[in-house]
């Protein structure tokens, strides 16, 4: 045991990270695309390791790979020691305030081609330490699976488990080209708008076809409305949703963050304003409390002023009631 110590000193913090992606997925070459190196590299490493500990920590066969017995008491205490590492490193930038590392994160499709990569260009231009990497998808995202460090969403965190930071409420808006209205009428009451052609969102085989909205300013227990859509387009990607709207084929519940480039310059207009889609929030969050770094305190920052500038220009505008925009 105290052999394993001592030599864990010598080694190279890279060598031993392989080393457990290798243990977690029971193949090098799994373990080198989860690292983004070739798999000649992983395998090096791995050799590296195993030289100066003079044990195999791993098993090979043709059809598989296992840890040894040695592997098998060594890996428990490689993950503590890193563990160890990572969480002194973290207190040492946090005590100096330090903006700087990977973010890796996730981020819807509308939102994020639309609005929030260039305010991660912004970002990065203020924090040169900084680098990202960027998954854009509307697929529910595993932090483990997809490799990500942070996921910015609409609606709060439903596992306990994550953590997370509101960065600000965000109205939807029934929206559609001047266009569009001029062609088919502009509906003045929910009910007319199964006259319309539905836009819609579809996740995971499910069709958001059923729109519902709130008479008045919702700030009073208004009568809603239920209204069953029809509609020749659905997408599982929110961006493409959009794109059919601005492009006159149709009607859609959008978010106000999502469509505000396009309210703001004319392009489409809000449509029956007297009648309110949902509110939903959107958050920045993470998988652990130890990953919440002052790169992402930073980002957290940035993002929450940038949103609440839009609100605060949609309200000005007359997009939005007063009590929707940020204080």
């Amino acid at each position: 045991m105290n052999y394993y110590q001592i030599i864990f000193e010598n080694m190279l913090l890279e060598d031993l990270q392989v080393v457990l992606k290798v243990a977690e997925f029971r193949s090098i070459t799994a373990a080198a695309a989860n690292l983004d190196m070739r798999t000649a590299t992983a395998s090096a490493a791995i050799k590296r390791v195993e030289s100066q500990l003079g044990v195999d920590l791993f098993i090979r066969t043709t059809r598989q790979l296992r840890l040894s017995a040695a592997g098998e008491r060594y890996i428990p205490q490689c993950q503590q020691a890193l563990l160890t590492l990572q969480l002194a490193q973290q207190n040492i930038q946090d005590d100096l305030n330090v903006v700087e590392g990977e973010l890796r994160i996730s981020i819807s499709s509308d939102l994020g081609r639309n609005l929030v990569i260039p305010w991660l260009d912004e970002f990065v231009d203020q924090h040169p330490k900084i680098s990202l990497k960027i998954n854009i998808s509307d697929s529910t995202i595993d932090f483990y699976r997809d490799s990500v460090d942070l996921a910015l969403r609409y609606g709060s965190p439903t596992d306990a488990n994550l953590y997370g930071f509101k960065i600000c409420d965000v109205p939807a808006l029934l929206c559609a080209t001047p266009d569009y209205l001029a062609k088919y009428g502009t509906p003045t009451h929910p009910q007319e708008l199964t006259n319309h052609n539905g836009l819609f969102y579809q996740l995971h085989d499910i069709t958001h076809d059923v729109w519902e909205f709130t008479e008045g300013n919702g700030t009073q227990g208004n009568s809603t409305h239920k209204i069953k859509m029809k509609g020749n387009r659905a997408s599982n990607d929110g961006d493409l949703v959009r794109r059919w709207c601005t492009s006159g084929q149709g009607i859609a519940v959008k978010s106000c963050l999502d469509i505000s480039n396009d309210l703001l310059s004319g392009k489409v207009v809000n449509v029956m304003p007297e009648f309110s889609p949902r509110v939903t929030e959107l958050w920045l969050v993470c998988p652990s409390r130890q990953s919440i770094t002052p790169a992402v305190r930073a980002l957290r920052d940035h993002v929450r002023d940038k949103s609440h500038l839009i609100l605060s220009e949609l309200a000005k505008q007359g997009f939005l009631n007063q009590h929707e925009s940020p204080a």
